[in-house]
């Protein structure tokens, strides 16, 4: 899942994002509201955190905005300021949870994993194609009842195409997924040793991951031709 972390500290944009990456998310640093939506006006999100307190304007301002182009996007709302009525306003004007600095970690990666759940429309945790069994919440996936180790960054590629099963993926897609903007040394390429390496891991498995040259990759279940 892909995250935009707009905040203007960039000892703790960073802290966060390398701990959320570890967690399987990629995030994309925004330091201002103008950056921030220079993200927004090109990529998708499964998550926003937004500080209130920006360089170049007010996180309430950008969510407002948001909210006003009916994006519905999850946003977590960052502020060094305890008063009630900042929480108050901010989730009145369309903010999904607000967390105040300082913060555990743990703890705005267990809100993290919280938001984005509720915005793939509270599915179910566990789904099923053909003889695997993912389990969302727990991150595991399972070939004939037996667990299959997979790395954050295999089972975060995995998702997006089980998600989409029977659909065709762009590699840019999947991409895109995978890695936020400032991974410059990462290329295309990297999504077919993901997608070999997945493979290889579910050779005794009905589903297969299809290549559709010039196109992408399908997740397709047994019986589909």
């Amino acid at each position: 899942m892909r995250i935009l972390l707009v905040e203007d500290a960039a000892d703790v944009a960073e802290t966060v994002a390398a701990y959320l990456e570890r967690d399987g998310f990629a995030c994309d640093l925004a330091g201002g509201e103008a950056e921030a939506n220079g993200y927004l006006d090109v990529q998708s999100y499964d998550l926003v955190i937004l500080d209130i307190h920006l360089p170049d304007g007010d996180g309430r301002t950008l969510l407002r905005a948001m909210r006003r182009r009916s994006d519905g996007t999850p946003v977590l709302m960052l502020s060094a300021n305890y008063s009630v009525e900042t929480r108050v306003g901010s989730l009145d004007e369309g903010a999904d949870d607000y967390l105040v600095k300082p913060f555990d970690l743990r703890e705005l990666s267990a809100r993290v994993r919280a938001l984005t759940r509720r915005g793939a429309e509270a599915a179910a945790n566990e789904i099923a194609l053909g003889d695997l069994l993912f389990d969302q919440s727990a991150r595991t996936l399972r070939l004939k009842g037996e667990p299959v180790a997979m790395t954050r960054r295999e089972l975060a590629l995995f998702n997006i195409l089980l998600r989409n099963a029977d659909r065709i993926v762009s590699k840019e897609r999947l991409f895109e997924g995978l890695f936020s903007f400032d991974k410059a040394d990462v290329g295309l390429n990297a999504i077919e040793l993901y997608v070999a390496r997945i493979r290889k891991k579910l050779a005794d498995s009905a589903v297969q991951i299809r290549t559709h040259r010039g196109l992408g990759y399908s997740l397709e279940g047994p019986g589909r031709d």
